[in-house]
């Protein structure tokens, strides 16, 4: 499986085209769209830029979605069981209405909404949402995206229960269904699915080389939805896209990026929508025997000869905010109780000198420029741990030779996540000793048996617990620099309101945006 189609189960290519390098300064004039008193208005035609290439338009809803474009296109009109949530809930309902599990933990059944519809008319079942996950999980991303569930695990219990049957006992199972699960009629041909009818809140009107003009399901099962119609316009470069808004061609441009928000700020007919966590941008150290960065200690090291406050401003252009080597910031079980990091470059040399680390070498860290300002992040990076003594030189890489010779076997390299709401889809992902992704080839007994104890704990309370013991191991000990994570960036015209703030899958869901004029 490549690192494309891992990336796909979240969207995540999407949303990590667009961070970017400039100067520091952390007065963004940044707002965001609030409804306020306003009365919510129907009617009106969003007009809305993505990002994308037109060779590789997708039209599958469980293909690799590559493109920005075909993300929001598929996800206007197609339904998972849940989606995120906000706050302390970080699965809601969406299909699926209701969920529970069995004792054991290893059989959870689902309940579909009721009057759910496919926007031909014909109800939504449960072998519908059967035979949408079997060829779901027959992907080649499939068993990363249903990850433990089989597709015999998949089955119906009459016409509104989907039965799923894990492997082993996952109290989190309901937050794989967050993704890409989503829901087509039972027996669609291949050829079909271009047409193919979802259960979303808006219906295809037509599609023309990764362009699109989608008009409201006025039968969705989930409420009222305001907007019209929503038309989708591709776009190649995030320059291109803002100056179509400016030009007053686009009504929202999602996924703009730091620099296209720099470049309005200050103006009062374009709004600025930050959506925290959206992209976490990690450096992966390699644990296993034979690297220079095996002794934990010269992790620790590293880890405090970085200035990240610096990285934030200079990287991100104060766009984002500073990490503490925990993934899945942006999960309510996130553990803020950790102690922020920071720079201490007296510790950091007294680590690499009780590590024995060899200070006369120069090392290598790779990255890639296929997400802007990840090579810039490289580069202040080698700057910042020079102070502590250890000489990094950065070597960039084609993408394509970048995930193919580097990813999950280097030493020393950057790696982003779009996906970056779920502390256990991180563990499980990339850290836990099996994983087939796991990208520092971290090893550690006490991580995966605590990994396993948590998604086997029914009680939120006591899970949590466990998750926070989780995060302490993965804080003190893993392979990862998590210096900064990024926002995710959207910039509308004034009258735009209700825009979703938040990030990953979550950017997509449009059904509550109205037009105030």
């Amino acid at each position: 499986m490549s690192r494309r189609q891992i990336m796909s189960t979240g969207g995540g290519i999407g949303a990590a085209a667009l961070i970017t390098a400039c100067g520091a300064d952390d007065t963004n004039g940044d707002s965001s769209p609030k409804r306020g008193s306003e009365k919510p208005r129907s009617g009106g035609t969003l007009r809305v830029g993505a990002l994308g290439r037109a060779g590789a338009v997708t039209r599958d809803p469980h293909g690799v979605q590559s493109n920005e474009s075909d993300y929001l296109v598929i996800s206007l009109i197609y339904d998972t069981l849940t989606t995120p949530g906000a706050g302390r809930r970080n699965t809601v309902a969406r299909l699926a209405t209701d969920w529970r599990a069995d004792k054991d933990l290893r059989t959870w059944r689902f309940t579909l909404a009721d009057g759910a519809t496919f926007h031909d008319g014909t109800p939504v079942t449960a072998e519908d949402v059967v035979w949408s996950l079997r060829r779901l999980r027959g992907t080649p991303a499939g068993a990363s995206r249903l990850p433990g569930v089989k597709a015999a695990g998949i089955t119906a219990d009459g016409r509104r229960t989907v039965v799923l049957r894990s492997d082993y006992a996952n109290a989190e199972l309901p937050l794989l269904t967050r993704l890409t699960t989503f829901v087509l009629k039972r027996d669609t041909d291949a050829k079909e699915l271009a047409k193919a009818p979802g259960t979303g809140p808006f219906r295809l009107d037509w599609y023309r080389a990764g362009n699109a003009r989608l008009v409201r399901n006025d039968d969705w099962y989930g409420g009222e939805v305001r907007l019209d119609a929503i038309e989708v316009k591709i776009f190649e470069s995030p320059q291109a896209m803002a100056s179509a808004l400016l030009a007053g061609q686009l009504d929202l441009a999602s996924n703009a990026g730091a620099v296209a928000a720099r470049t309005v700020a200050g103006r009062k007919d374009i709004q600025v929508v930050r959506r925290p966590n959206d992209l976490a941008l990690p450096i992966v150290m390699r644990t296993a025997d034979g690297s220079p960065f095996a002794d934990p200690r010269v992790r620790q090291a590293l880890r405090l000869a970085v200035d990240r406050e610096a990285m934030v401003k200079q990287v991100l252009s104060g766009y984002g905010r500073v990490g503490n080597d925990v993934l899945g910031t942006g999960d309510p079980a996130y553990d803020t109780g950790l102690p922020q990091r920071t720079r201490d470059l007296d510790r950091a040399r007294q680590l690499l000198k009780e590590a024995d680390f060899d200070l006369s070498r120069t090392y290598r860290l790779h990255t890639t420029e296929d997400v802007a300002g990840l090579a810039e992040s490289a580069t202040l990076f080698t700057t910042q741990v020079r102070e502590a003594g250890v000489k990094v030189e950065v070597v960039k890489q084609e993408s394509a030779k970048f995930w193919d010779q580097t990813w999950l076997k280097g030493d020393l390299y950057t790696t982003y996540w779009g996906t970056n709401d779920s502390v256990v889809f991180f563990a499980s992902k990339t850290m836990v000793s099996e994983s087939a992704t796991n990208e520092a080839g971290w090893r550690d007994a006490e991580f995966d048996r605590t990994y396993q104890k948590a998604v086997a704990t029914a009680d939120a309370g006591a899970r949590g617990k466990v998750l926070d013991r989780l995060q302490r191991i993965e804080y003190e000990r893993s392979g990862y620099l998590l210096w900064g994570m990024a926002d995710g960036i959207d910039l509308a015209a004034a009258p735009v309101r209700d825009l979703p703030e938040l990030p990953g899958y979550g950017r997509v869901q449009l059904e509550r945006a109205w037009l105030a004029r």
